[in-house]
């Protein structure tokens, strides 16, 4: 068995009073969770869902995220977490897309759910305990039995496309991947992880995430971020370590409560996700008097962490996301797929036993995304002679957004669907809160015109709240290359220059 749930059980015999989980005022011991874990696959077994079939939850941080992410596990169906930032008509494309057969949804999200049947709505109170789903149904004691290449979870991410792109993870991935950022991290039974960045995320799933729970460690599950909580949780559970997306550490580095508050406990926390600013690494040290910043670089497509930066060379190395883990090697390739030497640039690609084998129901970009055996991500950087890893350029049209990834073509695909838009660009521009924010540059037909308000309006369901644009400008005409390609650098070198990013 493979499972998720064998290293629970495990710690449950091992001490069935040890804590696993805390969320709010609720404590859950091994022998409490490997229980609660028993009746949620019961329940899921009674909406007739068997081994292969995907269960999609479409919920926040909870007790019950992650014990129904076991329980389906335990008896073999795949797992598919959606964001619940995206719009309803989002949602209902990857359902549909993905074949779900049952959904799992937060009753404050319920209007996320459309049309979809069958549909079982968690409440409040089986937010904290799955066992209030799961009450009066017959618990599986014995899980599926299962192989290292059996599909354990579908994660859609943008991608270059108009329509996000369904993620394959097997076992396999998922187990090497927590056997590198065990080995990476060190973690042990001691270690206490702040679960604060959603669990739809690889960052707050797998880097580490439940990773811990392998090691008999606990996670102290937040629903929702607010600075002033996470610090005082922080204190209270004596967390250990966290993974935290660019926009949640910058706003606990600017909250002004944070010194009164004895964070001494915390041994590392893991960033990444754009170039880290020698300041902030001096804040952090200045905060986090006994812990360390991890830079790291890591995609949907690899369960994230593909590189950490060692510790003590964070400010020789300011600038890398460090050196490959454990069992993933790098190689920097030109746009014929060939090596090419250490400190010149090129494609970012990946291979190891914690890639994706492709795309769900996609067998073409599954060939585009591959050099043989070496994933293609997109990405453009370059390693030193010690092997540390650089990134200067993003995935073409990939707008960053609190940690998000945004395909410009999503965006487009929904103004394109405004009958006044002759032409339609998403850019990125600078947010001091964000990162960035998703701006449009809009080519109205003749006679015709466009206001914020209007798009919005539009925009309105069809997209989620993150993706949504901040910023109009009304253009003439749009930049283009030879070949017909919409120029968006010249767009955000223009609309900087004049001021008004």
């Amino acid at each position: 068995m493979v499972s998720l749930q064998t290293a629970v059980r495990y710690w449950a015999g091992v001490d069935a009073s040890r804590c696993a989980l805390v969320y709010g005022d609720a404590r859950v011991s091994y022998g409490e969770l490997a229980a609660r874990v028993g009746r949620a696959a019961g329940l899921l077994r009674r909406q007739g869902i068997a081994a292969g079939e995907v269960v999609a939850l479409l919920m926040k941080n909870s007790a019950a995220f992650v014990e129904l992410a076991l329980a389906a596990s335990h008896i073999g169906a795949v797992l598919l977490p959606i964001n619940y930032r995206l719009g309803a008509e989002e949602v209902a494309y990857i359902l549909g897309h993905a074949g779900a057969r049952l959904l799992l949804v937060d009753d404050e999200l319920s209007h996320l759910a459309g049309s979809f049947r069958p549909v079982l709505q968690v409440h409040a109170a089986a937010q904290a305990d799955s066992g209030r789903l799961g009450a009066g149904v017959e618990p599986v004691h014995e899980g599926a039995i299962l192989s290292p290449g059996d599909l354990f979870r579908l994660m859609y991410t943008s991608g270059t496309t108009d329509r996000p792109k369904g993620v394959m993870h097997t076992y396999q991935n998922y187990h090497w991947k927590c056997l590198d950022h065990i080995a990476a991290l060190g973690l042990q039974r001691d270690e206490r992880l702040l679960v604060v960045g959603p669990l739809y995320h690889v960052g707050a799933f797998d880097l580490p995430g439940l990773a811990v729970l392998m090691v008999g460690g606990m996670l102290a599950l937040m629903r929702d971020f607010a600075e002033h909580e996470v610090l005082a949780v922080i204190e209270r559970e004596r967390l250990t370590g966290a993974w935290l997306a660019p926009v949640m550490l910058s706003r606990l580095l600017a909250c002004d409560r944070r010194g009164a508050h004895d964070l001494s406990s915390m041994r590392w926390v893991i960033g990444g996700g754009e170039r880290t600013p020698e300041q902030r690494i001096v804040d952090f040290r200045s905060t986090f008097t006994h812990g360390r910043y991890i830079d790291a670089y890591g995609l949907t497509e690899s369960c994230s962490g593909d590189t950490m930066m060692d510790a003590g060379r964070e400010l020789q190395k300011i600038g890398s996301t460090g050196r490959a883990l454990p069992h993933v090697a790098i190689e920097i390739r030109d746009d014929l797929g060939r090596p090419v030497p250490s400190g010149e640039a090129g494609e970012i690609c990946l291979r190891g036993p914690k890639i994706t084998t492709g795309y769900w129901k996609d067998e073409q970009k599954t060939r585009d995304s591959f050099h043989g055996e070496w994933f293609r991500t997109g990405d453009i950087g370059y390693l030193d002679p010690e092997g540390y890893l650089y990134l200067t350029d993003r995935k073409k049209d990939m707008i960053i957004s609190g940690g998000e990834n945004i395909a410009s073509s999503e965006i487009e695909r929904v103004l394109y669907q405004l009958p006044m838009v002759a032409e339609a660009a998403a850019i990125g521009l600078p947010d001091e809160r964000w990162g960035e924010c998703v701006a449009v540059v809009v080519v109205p037909k003749p006679g015709q015109s466009l206001s914020l308000d209007e798009l919005l309006a539009h925009c309105a369901g069809r997209l989620g709240g993150f993706k949504t644009p901040r910023k109009l400008f009304i253009r003439d005409e749009l930049p283009r290359n030879a070949s017909g390609k919409v120029l968006k650098r010249n767009l955000r070198d223009e609309i900087r220059a004049a001021g008004a990013a």
